[in-house]
């Protein structure tokens, strides 16, 4: 079946133009202008009258984690809600970040875990990104066969229980160079944040708000700064610094690439990028209990610069959902007691759009960079994903940008019982999302099928 998207303005990474777009099946097969007299050439022909709106390649949120067990508790969003929710809010692939599995696991292990999750359950297409949790010699070659069945990247964590010292992390850098793969980091100085939740607890210091003062921004950017400087010994190694939250991370950032390292990729997330440490002093604090924890209003500021100029790439969301009225509470006596993670799967793209492009602090160009192009980019998944040309996958999102709406919870169609975001005005309204040619998403209603994504074979990383 053919479909035409006629007049619409269409985003992509290179600009914006008025233009239709002819679907053939599950790919984009032209942009321009459509002939009428394509109604007649015998085939079923949907035609999807897009005047008035923005017509965005389907988004790409390359930092999940769907039905995450973190041993305390598991986030509550499966694969089948947590994508449910992603493709309502014009989000149409994810990479998950698979979870920590037992000690001493090959990387497979989690792997297979997960394609049982996700299989059968996730409406929209899915990668994995590998965890590390251990280094020896048969994790390095396994490195080289979980690139084969298409996962080119692994995340280490400089913090919690399965934590890599410098030099497991120089070696990984070294390999993952070696075979064209992209290690991504969560940076935090372990030592240091551990000693300032201790010191907190002492004092009886057991607050939301302690959460992000045992966590300063130099915590960060220490370790953002030293992952750097091990990348830049193992040559260059390609790096991905996972929810950047921090101006000072963004300048150690800047500093290595005017110096000339290369291959340093930065994502934020929109929580980092709209909310401040003052909402754990809110009464409802414990929602957001996460790793790094919320900032400043000067580091809002300058995230929003970072994505403007450049210096940031992506802007996915760590979706890593718990319920407030249940796992969270876990550390109302004591914050350290608390799930780490929060809702956003569903929100990024609206955010982004209302906040970003409607208050002028990003271009429609720059959004889909952000939101679909690059991650696609770094992380394999293009050039079928993240953008808008002959021979892409047909994912799609209609926005008005004319609509507005109040984002409540009683709107969000994942599991999680609230959301960061409640009674934000949101400036443009997601109309319709196409995923390979087939509409899911109609009038904020979920019409697609359970099961139905597919798993993406990612490609290594090619900017060498």
């Amino acid at each position: 079946m053919k479909t035409i998207i006629k007049n619409g303005t269409v985003v992509t990474s290179g600009g914006s133009f008025p233009a239709d777009i002819l679907i053939d099946g599950e790919k984009i097969v032209s942009i321009g202008t459509i002939q009428k007299e394509l109604d007649g050439d015998g085939e079923d022909v949907q035609v999807i009258d897009a005047a008035g709106k923005y017509v965005f390649p389907g988004a790409v949120d390359v930092h999940t984690h769907m039905d995450l067990d973190v041993g305390i508790s598991r986030a509550v969003d499966d694969f089948y809600d947590g994508t449910v929710a992603a493709v309502c809010g014009g989000t149409t692939s994810i990479v998950d970040h698979m979870a920590f599995g037992s000690a001493g696991i090959p990387l497979h292990y989690m792997f297979r875990e997960y394609e049982k999750l996700a299989g059968g359950k996730a409406v929209i297409d899915y990668g994995f990104h590998g965890t590390m949790q251990h280094l020896d010699d048969e994790i390095l070659a396994e490195l080289e066969t979980m690139m084969a069945d298409g996962i080119p990247s692994v995340k280490l964590y400089m913090t919690y229980n399965y934590k890599m010292n410098d030099a497991e992390i120089l070696q990984t850098l070294r390999k993952m160079k070696a075979i064209h793969g992209i290690t991504a980091f969560h940076c935090e100085n372990h030592d240091v944040t551990e000693f300032l939740k201790k010191e907190n607890r002492e004092k009886g210091n057991l607050a939301p708000i302690y959460h992000a003062k045992s966590r300063p921004n130099a915590v960060e950017a220490e370790a953002v700064e030293r992952v750097l400087r091990l990348a830049k010994m193992a040559g260059n190694a390609p790096v991905y610094i996972v929810h950047l939250s921090c101006k000072e991370s963004l300048e150690a950032v800047r500093r290595a690439r005017s110096a000339g390292q290369k291959n340093i990729f930065v994502e934020t997330c929109p929580q980092y990028l709209t909310l401040t440490e003052e909402r754990y002093l809110d009464e409802d604090g414990l929602k957001y209990i996460m790793s790094p924890p919320l900032r400043t209003q000067e580091d809002c500021d300058a995230l929003w610069e970072g994505i403007d100029d450049g210096s940031i790439q992506v802007v996915a969301t760590d979706h890593c959902p718990f319920n407030y009225s249940k796992e969270k509470q876990m550390g109302k006596d004591d914050f350290t007691c608390c799930p780490n993670g929060a809702p956003g799967v569903e929100e990024r793209f609206s955010i982004l759009f209302s906040e970003g492009v409607k208050k002028g602090r990003i271009t429609l160009q720059r959004l889909v960079e952000v939101a679909c192009a690059n991650p696609c980019r770094i992380y394999g998944l293009a050039p079928e994903k993240g953008d808008i040309q002959p021979g892409a996958d047909a994912d799609i999102v209609i926005l008005d940008p004319d609509a507005s709406y109040i984002l409540s919870h009683d709107r969000m169609h994942g599991a999680v019982d609230y959301t960061m975001y409640e009674g934000k005005e949101i400036q443009g309204e997601i109309e319709l999302v196409m995923q390979r040619g087939n509409v899911l998403v109609k009038d904020d209603q979920f019409v697609g099928e359970k099961g139905q994504g597919r798993f993406i074979h990612r490609k290594p990383y090619a900017a060498y």
